[in-house]
């Protein structure tokens, strides 16, 4: 039975004592996603944190949005990410949105004007940029810093108003601008913005920053342990400040992890959407596509994904894991629970030419060798049979075992042919070819008269059921992507997207072909999951899959050189 407690780690023990030491009475955790995007398998590890260690506990976990920023959110990515939650298997306590306490934090951001801990500032963004300072030089004051407070709020209702444009004025956080940690230079804690919220319409036009509200949503939820990755480690300190000056009656605690990084992965909500508008790939839910939504639409299991992030573990290093790993634990889950069948996907006709015209007989196969209680299924066998193009070589190299002219291979669970005649077009391409069949070879009677030490798969022409079939390689041909410069929030410290990662792109990313599957899967739907013979594990495809159109998405390979992780 699969294992949903966390393994021992630092975020644990620290639970651990804070409930011994009565510190904590309950456990509570969030989830916060930006709903600007769709969740991505980085996400996972987050979700399983949050979830597993407040249900080992006996607490609690919420679903909150972080819609800080209408100009980048939607009910599309809203619904999404609720979708996505469920899927992995997590319920939440209670779903909670940020704009939900836009009036809490407003009041909230008045009394620090009143306690002379911000400001109204005029500086623009560029301007508020160039006198924060760098590592080593300290940060200069606005001239606007030492604004009266009766000044301050007045200009501060009236942005609420709207009788500023976006950009004219923010409220500043009164910290030190000389600080050695340049988040508290006065940081910006709202900003305004006239545009349409997704939740509460056109009621706002001045938002709370993300670093801002963030920690007032964790207190006003009771949040104990608000985990995040260890890019918000610069910024905890800011967090506790807004805490305390806040005054805000329960007080969380920000605790950091390292965050999952894919090999050949990239997992920048900026750039993914990116290459969603500029159509490199099929939507979010694209197989190639990092999303939560692109892997499930690919073909892979929750039990698969949660078994990943549970091995990966938790630490507070930052590490690169690699890709092998997510496909060890896709390769574990299926390989006892998926029929294993026969599929050509780049097909050469072979023609038996001592077979009975006319006639098909029914072999029996087993569904999975390694798993009985999957039972058997009944194949069609006749004189005309597709087998895979590469199993075929006119002038094969020493040690090749396939089909050739004068060589004897078996059929998986029916004969043992041999190759006689070479069938060519007028271009010299091979189309056919012409073989002979032995009766007492058939698979199962016990036939021992000699060996052969090929076996190819095949598919019966006349009942053979045409299918696509969608091959994948890693979107990125680089193995360790530069994500460092984004941390997901913190929209105003980042510099856009720069198109360069584009060149990145793999171009070999997706190869579509045309073959055929047995008929036993005519009439497969969406999700269903196959190995086929010496191929891999495919999954129907979600959008495109329709009856008479059966599309397959490679999952995964068979072989793999990765060593899973040893239980201890």
């Amino acid at each position: 039975m699969e294992n949903r407690n966390t393994p021992s780690n630092f975020i644990k023990n620290v639970i651990t004592e804070d409930l011994r030491t009565g510190k904590v009475k309950e456990v509570v955790t969030r989830f916060p996603p930006e709903p600007n995007g769709y969740l991505h398998i980085g996400h996972a590890k987050a979700i399983w944190i949050n979830f597993t260690l407040a249900d080992e506990f006996g607490g609690k976990t919420n679903l909150r949005f972080d819609d800080t920023n209408p100009a980048k959110e939607d009910t599309e990515y809203v619904n999404s990410i609720q979708e996505d939650v469920k899927w992995l298997g997590y319920e939440w306590e209670e779903l909670r949105f940020a704009s939900d306490y836009f009036e809490e934090m407003y009041k909230r951001a008045e009394l620090l004007i009143t306690k002379g801990k911000a400001y109204v500032d005029d500086l623009s963004a560029d301007e508020i940029r160039q006198l924060r300072g760098t590592l080593t030089e300290p940060g200069q004051n606005s001239p606007h810093r030492e604004r009266s407070i009766e000044e301050n709020l007045d200009l501060f209702r009236r942005m609420r108003a709207g009788e500023f444009k976006d950009g004219e004025k923010v409220l500043r956080a009164k910290i030190d601008m000389a600080s050695p940690n340049i988040n508290l230079r006065d940081p910006v804690i709202y900003r305004i913005t006239h545009a349409h919220h997704h939740n509460t319409g056109d009621k706002w036009c001045i938002y709370p920053m993300y670093t801002f509200a963030h920690p007032l949503e964790d207190a006003i939820e009771g949040v104990t342990h608000s985990l995040c990755s260890l890019e918000f480690e610069d910024q905890r300190p800011f967090y506790d400040w807004v805490v305390a000056e806040c005054e805000m009656p329960s007080v969380p605690h920000q605790y950091e992890f390292g965050r999952l990084n894919l090999a050949q992965t990239m997992t920048s909500k900026r750039k993914l959407k990116l290459l969603v508008d500029e159509k490199h790939v099929d939507g979010w839910d694209d197989p190639r596509m990092p999303t939560i939504s692109g892997l499930r639409r690919r073909g892979y299991t929750p039990e698969a994904i949660r078994k990943f992030v549970y091995e990966a573990g938790i630490s507070k290093s930052q590490g690169l894991v690699d890709l092998q790993m997510l496909e060890h634990f896709i390769r574990e889950d299926l390989k006892l629970t998926v029929p294993r069948t026969m599929a050509i996907l780049r097909p050469l006709k072979v023609v038996i030419t001592n077979y009975p015209e006319g006639q098909t007989e029914w072999l029996e196969a087993e569904n999975n060798t390694e798993n009985e209680e999957m039972g058997v299924r009944q194949i069609p066998f006749s004189r005309e049979i597709y087998v895979e193009r590469d199993d075929f070589m006119e002038n094969p190299p020493n040690k090749y075992f396939r089909l050739f002219p004068g060589n004897e291979v078996r059929l998986k669970h029916a004969y043992f042919i041999k190759c006689n005649e070479v069938i060519k077009d007028d271009n010299g391409e091979v189309v056919e070819l012409h073989c002979t069949y032995d009766p007492e070879t058939k698979s199962g009677s016990g036939f021992t008269g000699r060996k052969v030490k090929g076996t190819l798969h095949w598919v019966e022409a006349s009942q053979a059921v045409p299918a696509e079939f969608r091959l994948y390689e890693p979107l990125i041909s680089a193995e360790e992507v530069d994500e460092a410069a984004e941390v997901e929030g913190l929209d105003s410290t980042v510099e856009k997207a720069e198109p360069s990662f584009l060149d990145q792109l793999n171009p070999k990313s997706i190869e579509i072909l045309q073959g055929f599957v047995e008929p036993a899967l005519k009439d497969s739907v969406a999700q269903d999951k196959f190995q086929f013979f010496r191929h891999g594990y495919f999954n129907v495809d979600s959008k495109y899959s329709a009856p008479g159109h059966l599309v397959f998405n490679l999952i995964v390979s068979l072989k793999s050189s990765f060593q899973p992780p040893k239980q201890g």
